[in-house]
């Protein structure tokens, strides 16, 4: 009776095991399909791989089940540092220390992309290609992104254990979510952002969501480019140009990169007759490349008095 009872406890014990894993397990996919998103729209914004933002929302939220990501929204654990938002106390490297506090995942992962893009010393992860995962992993870990000395590794452990490298590529983002109008609104950045610091200088708008300047007399793509850290060949190509092209005052620049479709309630666009179409793309904040794709052009295609162009695909 005593055996039988010992090995009813052992598969008893197998049976509780199991079902505990596989409920961490789903929370940990759910977790990763939740903000996959989010994630995939940060790097169409800033550049970043959606596997490491994702990889690192993992690691350093525990799946969003740290104290940080539960009583913060903080599922990145960043610092206060120059932070002038909401603060939380929490023990890490030292005790009570200042970390940010957010009002939901979304400006999370938002400050996490701005954190990265615009600090110095995160600068040469932007050289790296965007596919190159690994390349990404070691680059956090030599900017001093972490302490701990195999968080490299973590990184590209998540990845390949989730597959998280399949949100890297093209063909798995998902559409964008429809702008609210087509005309310039007001842009809004997250408190202590960089783009806040910037917004309070100088008019900082959106259209279709991404957001722009207008040139100022004086002002050049290289002198725009250093006021927003961004490359000036990388706010060249935001802008749907190459070379170095002259900037003349009162011109529209894109500070981030456009998106690949207009808001659904702008479907179509009548050409003029004498625009083109990389002015069509910047008027509706739509990529040039997306333009020619949607509507089968060739890059040497001029609109015609009266044509029609689509500006979201079918």
């Amino acid at each position: 009776m005593h055996a039988k009872y010992k090995i009813f406890m052992v598969f008893a014990l197998m049976g509780f095991l199991s079902n505990a894993i596989y409920s961490q397990n789903k929370h940990q996919e759910e977790y990763i399909i939740r903000y996959s998103t989010i994630a995939i729209g940060q790097m169409e914004q800033y550049g970043i791989p959606a596997s490491i933002i994702l990889a690192q929302a993992c690691l350093e939220s525990s799946f969003g089940k740290s104290r940080l990501a539960v009583k913060a929204n903080n599922h990145f654990g960043i610092k206060c540092h120059d932070w002038k938002g909401e603060t939380i106390r929490h023990d890490d490297d030292k005790k009570n220390e200042c970390f940010r506090k957010y009002q939901n995942a979304t400006e999370s992962f938002k400050d996490h992309s701005e954190f990265l893009r615009y600090r110095t010393r995160y600068r040469a992860l932007f050289e790296l290609d965007i596919k190159d995962y690994k390349a990404w992993a070691h680059g956090l870990k030599t900017a001093g992104y972490a302490t701990n000395p195999q968080y490299a590794q973590l990184l590209i452990n998540l990845i390949e254990k989730y597959s998280l490298y399949k949100y890297d590529t093209p063909g798995t983002i998902l559409p964008d979510s429809p702008g609210k109008v087509l005309s310039a609104q007001a842009f809004n950045p997250q408190t202590g952002s960089h783009f806040y610091e910037i917004s309070l200088k100088r008019a900082v708008s959106t259209k279709n969501g991404v957001a722009f300047v207008i040139a100022m007399d004086g002002e050049s793509y290289s002198s725009i480019a250093k006021e927003f850290s961004l490359f000036k060949r990388e706010l060249i190509g935001f802008n749907d140009l190459k070379g170095s092209p002259t900037l003349k005052p009162g011109t529209l620049v894109y500070v981030q990169k456009k998106k690949r479709r207009a808001p659904l309630e702008t479907p179509k666009h009548i050409a003029s007759g004498n625009e083109s179409l990389q002015e069509i793309s910047q008027n509706y904040g739509i990529r040039l490349k997306s333009l020619l794709k949607i509507n089968n052009f060739d890059k040497d295609h001029i609109p015609k008095e009266g044509s029609t162009i689509n500006l979201i695909g079918k």
